[in-house]
């Protein structure tokens, strides 16, 4: 299982569709998405692995888009394949110039897809970002995407996941509930500083009592993990 979250930005439907089974079929949970603003509030929320964006989109176009992604802090990271019906090599160049990781020329085969998909990832994926963190046996697999206590598997959603990922890469150290939001949430606008408590409550219920007593409150300033009594 790849575990990796695709997002797909294509006005044209029956093309979405095309990418979605050959994704799917390889193991990769696909977002999609018709026009930028859909795609740019999909990013914000689930901040997918990569993204496949079309050169032509209506309103915004995906060269447009893909050069505020890169802008952004929160964005910048994220590999974008340009997906272009267009072969002059200009538009491939100016792709390559703000930012896009590669570019596909359509029509495509699904199987050229995937493995420049996976060529793609590899190359973003530092070393290490993969391996399992464990922590007082508790045990996050970002390859799998699955979290364990004890060996048991643990029901955690996907906020309360990134949640996780975050702090157990950021031990012993206090966040407020602002810096919380921009590491994990991106950074979104809408989203309130009192969610972060609502999300860290279903976190501690999720680790149940085995685990709980690592995301700590530290009164007035925010939230630390930590192995060490609070």
């Amino acid at each position: 299982m790849s575990g990796k979250t695709v997002l797909i930005v294509d006005d044209e439907p029956a093309i979405r569709e095309m990418i979605v089974v050959a994704l799917e079929m390889a193991d990769y949970e696909c977002l999609e998405a018709s026009d930028a603003p859909e795609a740019h509030a999909l990013i914000v929320d689930r901040q997918p692995d990569i993204i496949l964006l079309d050169w032509m989109l209506p309103g915004t176009s995906g060269i447009e888009l893909a050069r505020r992604l890169k802008k952004e802090e929160t964005t910048s990271d994220i590999p974008i394949i340009m997906l272009t019906a267009k072969v002059e090599e200009d538009n491939k160049i100016r792709g390559l110039e703000i930012g896009a990781d590669d570019y596909i020329t359509k029509p495509f085969s699904p199987r050229e897809l995937v493995a420049r998909l996976k060529a793609v990832l590899r190359r973003a994926t530092p070393p290490g970002i993969d391996d399992p963190i464990e922590v007082d046996g508790l045990t996050l697999d970002p390859a799998s995407h699955r979290v364990t206590s004890n060996e048991r598997p643990l029901n955690i959603g996907p906020t309360e996941y990134r949640l996780l990922q975050f702090f157990m890469t950021h031990q012993e150290r206090v966040y407020t509930r602002s810096q919380l939001l921009d590491q994990v949430w991106g950074g979104n606008v809408y989203v309130e500083e009192r969610t972060v408590d609502v999300h860290i409550r279903r976190l501690r219920k999720a680790l149940g009592e085995h685990h709980d007593y690592l995301i700590q409150t530290v009164r007035g300033a925010g939230y630390r993990f930590s192995t060490q009594p609070a």
